[in-house]
């Protein structure tokens, strides 16, 4: 006989759901997931409640659906449907730091044996809501478990990889090397965390843990894989939280606000640009500045223009406290390139389009003495666009040849995004010969 789900039955009633109601969703999500062939009806949601245990995919889109109506995320394992796969467990921000190690390696095996599975794995917008919260009220003291002790020596290496991998995303772009890092986080540094430390050890392996964990959900995102990159920023918040370093989690919550906005939830990028903002203190003017420039992007897709404007200027003003020698070396890309960069797409996208192009135009050439590809292509596609406000399809189209030669540079999926981003803004210039010419380019790119 089996034992009726209480679990489950107990988070419909938080969730506010008759059986019908979750029934329709769960239909709807999984359809909306690719997987057509899944029907269920409230017949089906009484025999779950009942005990039955449906099939995967079903846990994990009955929890996306839950995790939605409340607000926070909620796992397969607390519906009681099953043990929480690899991927649903790293969007949960653990109070221990054992199960942080443990979630983190998990996810790391999962990336490079599973990744075709992986890749498709959803982003889920409630999933930050938690670990931004804890990032700023926890203080937690775990011990490791016991083996051989690691030292400062280990760490230093793991640091000097941080900065080989950096360069390789800076330059050639998130799709470049990524599950390269991904197989030697697994193999040299998440066994380190498993390993007795010395507290200030422990501390500078977290630091060094999170700042590469970060960079592997930042290239992930860079690749497209949003799924994937959500789960890595994620437990990189979590050791940097462990490693006490401030500046390191407001930086992590910088690239989630990145990740919310540019994925359509410009509130929750601009609750996790100010989570982050409030947390650091002003203890990184970079830090700051990236902060404030991430507020101005969700502030614009929101539609204030008023408070994205002075978000910029409360960027440039933190940006001038930036001395480069005082900065951590993850923070060594918040520089003019990017910041311009960045503050030229808020300003397009609330209409200002003369200081969205100076600030594209000063991106651009710094971007260009630096050979950084990527942010070039960006900041020339900001550029065209800003030409195509005023109506100038002719500069847009010369902005447009120079994003399509940059973007082919590197491999970054928001280039290419870039690409079809101005693409969809030419369609209103009609059948001209500037606008078919160029839709052709951007198909052989993306096709290559």
């Amino acid at each position: 006989m089996k034992t009726p789900n209480t679990k489950l039955s107990g988070w419909l009633q938080r969730a506010d759901l008759s059986n019908k109601a979750l029934a329709r969703a769960v239909k709807a999500a999984a359809h909306g997931a690719g997987h057509v062939h899944i029907s269920c009806d409230g017949s089906s949601v009484g025999r779950w409640l009942r005990g039955e245990q449906p099939r995967r995919p079903l846990p994990e889109i009955i929890a996306d659906v839950i995790s939605a109506e409340v607000g926070y995320r909620v796992t397969s394992y607390e519906l009681g449907l099953g043990e929480s796969r690899a991927e649903d467990r790293s969007l949960l921000y653990s109070r221990s730091y054992e199960v942080t190690v443990e979630t983190v390696s998990d996810l790391g095996r999962a990336d490079v044996d599973r990744r075709r599975f992986l890749a498709v794995a959803p982003f889920a917008a409630v999933a930050a809501t938690g670990p931004s919260r804890d990032w700023l009220l926890a203080t937690l003291d775990q011990q490791p478990e016991p083996g051989p002790r690691v030292r400062l020596e280990d760490v230093t290496a793991v640091k000097n990889m941080f900065s080989e991998f950096q360069k390789i995303d800076i330059f050639q772009g998130g799709g470049s090397g990524r599950l390269i890092l991904a197989a030697y986080m697994n193999v040299h540094v998440y066994p380190l965390l498993r390993r007795p430390q010395t507290d200030d050890v422990r501390q500078a392996l977290c630091e060094a843990a999170a700042e590469q964990t970060y960079l592997l959900g930042w290239m992930a995102y860079d690749n497209g894989e949003h799924g994937t990159a959500q789960r890595y920023l994620i437990q990189s918040l979590r050791l940097a939280q462990e490693s006490r370093n401030v500046p390191l989690g407001a930086h992590v919550l910088a690239g989630m606000a990145d990740q919310a906005t540019l994925l359509g939830h410009p509130d929750e990028g601009l609750r996790l640009a100010q989570s982050g903002r409030h947390g650091l203190r002003g203890s990184s003017a970079a830090a700051l500045a990236d902060l404030w420039a991430l507020e101005g992007r969700a502030l614009a897709a929101m539609g204030d223009k008023r408070s994205a404007i002075s978000a910029v200027a409360q960027s440039e003003a933190a940006a001038e406290q930036i001395r480069a020698d005082d900065e951590p070396e993850w923070a060594l890309f918040i520089d003019p390139a990017y910041l311009h960069g960045e503050h030229a797409m808020t300003l397009r996208d609330v209409g200002d389009h003369t200081a969205a192009a100076e600030h594209a135009k000063r991106s651009i050439d710094h971007a260009r003495q630096q050979k950084r590809a990527r942010r070039g292509a960006l900041s020339q596609a900001a550029l065209a666009s800003t030409h195509l406000q005023r109506r100038d399809l002719d500069q847009a189209y010369a902005a447009g040849l120079r994003t399509l030669s940059l973007a082919g540079k590197v491999k970054s999926s928001r280039a290419i995004e870039a690409v079809a981003d101005l693409q969809n803004r030419m369609e209103p210039f009609g059948r001209n010969r500037l606008v078919a010419d160029f839709a052709e380019r951007a198909r052989l790119l993306t096709a290559a």
